[in-house]
């Protein structure tokens, strides 16, 4: 059953993408501003839609998806024009949907989270998205507080580590279960019979360490990131990209540690920001944590309000993180 699970998620995924790509391709891309000011574009609205129907289609139908995006902005009269962007997109995808069925599956990722469900970040990195660089569709299935299963689209992520500013036209899509290893291809439904195990990257204490860190210098402290990594060893070039496309990064190699260091006292993540990308990086040999050193916790609702941050790559260097930030009694 889980088999079956993990195709119907890497398929709605797939799908996803190929909606975010068809934004991309139009001439502009037009965003708005949330509550918490971050942007919203056509494509967070056309891939929660997309997920939201193949897994309405498949037998999971009954099972909760608890997204990051609603309908309502794209309800009000005003937005007529962008509702019928959101459709266009959609469409691409799955074929042809009426506007009430899009809106109606927008609204399905306001489920609520039980023992057994879904959950959507359906464009994680919207910044990167908007700068047409890196950008992920994640979507993981949570039973009893633990990710069991876990997908992540990387459409602009290029298949081998290299230049993350530019856009690659094949993408990468990684995916993994508990227990059952990680794995990555190219990001397209035909590529998937030839995806290749993931490993994390082999270090040593004392090694220069590699660090992949979000580009909004306000996600994490990034001067602190830089003195815990010191610690550790000379410092290799550092990844900055946007999204869980870093967690993708460190399982497959290309990095040998990611830092998400609390900014605000009283800030939780949220379950989709980091629930598919932390079980790649997981089954890829990594070791997952926040910063005191306590597996993330999926079972606390919608946040993790039971974890501060995050550190994810090489146990070595986990742990060696965990003790430094520890010794300085944040």
């Amino acid at each position: 059953m889980q088999d079956a699970r993990l195709s119907t998620m890497i398929h709605a995924v797939a799908k996803a993408a190929m909606a975010t790509r068809f934004v991309h391709a139009s001439t502009s891309i037009d965003g708005l501003a949330k509550e918490d000011k971050s942007p919203v574009t056509i494509a967070d609205w056309a891939s929660q839609a997309v997920v939201s129907l193949e897994l309405a289609r498949s037998m999971f139908s009954a099972l909760p998806l608890v997204g990051e995006e609603e309908a309502e902005t794209l309800r009000a009269p005003e937005s007529a024009e962008l509702r019928a962007r959101v459709v266009e997109a959609v469409t691409h995808a799955i074929g042809r949907v009426t506007e009430a069925e899009v809106l109606a599956a927008i609204d399905r990722g306001q489920g609520v989270p039980n023992a057994l469900f879904f959950t959507l970040d359906p464009v994680d990195g919207t910044k990167g998205f908007l700068r047409r660089q890196q950008y992920a569709i994640s979507l993981a299935l949570i039973e009893s507080g633990e990710v069991v299963a876990g997908v992540v689209g990387c459409p602009n992520l290029p298949t081998t580590n290299g230049n993350y500013d530019v856009a690659d036209h094949a993408g990468t899509l990684a995916w993994a279960t508990r227990g059952g290893g990680a794995f990555a291809c190219a990001c397209g439904e035909s590529e998937i019979v030839r995806a290749e195990r993931i490993h994390v990257a082999s270090w040593t204490s004392g090694a220069p360490v590699r660090a992949c860190e979000s580009v909004e210098s306000g996600h994490s402290k990034q001067d602190l990131s830089a003195e815990l990594l010191a610690g550790l060893g000379s410092l290799g070039t550092p990844a900055r990209l946007d999204s869980q496309s870093k967690y993708v990064v460190v399982a497959r190699g290309g990095a040998d540690a990611y830092l998400r260091l609390p900014t605000k006292k009283d800030y939780r993540e949220k379950i989709w920001d980091h629930a598919a990308g932390a079980l790649v990086a997981t089954e890829a040999g990594a070791r997952v944590c926040d910063v005191d050193g306590k597996p993330l916790d999926f079972g606390q609702g919608r946040e993790l309000a039971a974890n501060r941050g995050v550190f994810a790559g090489h146990p070595d260097a986990v742990e060696q993180l965990v003790s430094a930030y520890r010794l300085r009694g944040l």
